[in-house]
């Protein structure tokens, strides 16, 4: 009966040390980026570089997320108690992650086509 409480104990301290340790990574700023067609040479080139250091940054944050994603599947795939809706959390953030990392490209992408197009040759 001991071993039990033990592993149970063990059991809410895995649980609740996996969501403080989602709390301790930390997702990146997204970048602002000018307006392309308003935006100079430079401003571009510094867009270009905030856009890649953020994609570095998000990739960091991302890759602190999965250890947690995967043990929060397999707890909520033992059936363990709050499992289920921890592992929920985390990929929603996790996905989140991903999605300010499409929007951010895009961004960046639309304003280099508008100042390409209002800087032609």
């Amino acid at each position: 009966m001991k071993t039990l409480k033990f592993a149970l104990l063990g059991l809410g301290l895995a649980l609740g040390s996996t969501v403080s340790m989602a709390d301790d990574c930390v997702a990146p700023d997204a970048p602002v980026i000018s307006e392309g067609e308003e935006s100079t040479l430079e401003q571009m080139l510094a867009a270009q570089k905030a856009v890649k250091e953020f994609q570095a940054a998000n990739l960091a944050y991302m890759g602190c997320l999965e250890p947690m994603l995967t043990a929060a599947e397999s707890a909520a795939k033992e059936g363990q108690e709050g499992a289920a809706e921890n592992y929920l959390k985390i990929q929603e953030t996790y996905n989140a992650a991903v999605s300010r990392e499409e929007e951010v490209a895009t961004k960046f992408n639309t304003e280099i086509r508008d100042y390409k197009t209002a800087n032609p040759g």
